[in-house]
């Protein structure tokens, strides 16, 4: 990959603020930013794992009930 092609893709995901810059001298540092990633995860990506997360609490709650596991 090229400088160019590397500097173009940095300076996109610093107009996004997923990066942020720092100046120390001559040297420009990229640090990830998470707290847009966060925010994107809680929008989108938490409504759907809140069913996951209910259907493994049932299924833990079935799991420890005193019954013995049906034989197949």
């Amino acid at each position: 990959m090229s400088r160019q092609a590397v500097m173009k893709h940095l300076n996109i995901l610093e107009e996004a603020n997923l990066v942020v810059i720092h100046w120390q001298g001559r040297e420009k540092l990229h640090y990830l930013n998470p707290v847009p990633l966060q925010e994107t995860f809680g929008r989108w990506i938490a409504k759907y794992e809140r069913n996951r997360l209910s259907a493994l609490d049932n299924l833990k709650e079935i799991l420890e009930q005193d019954k013995p596991p049906k034989k197949r």
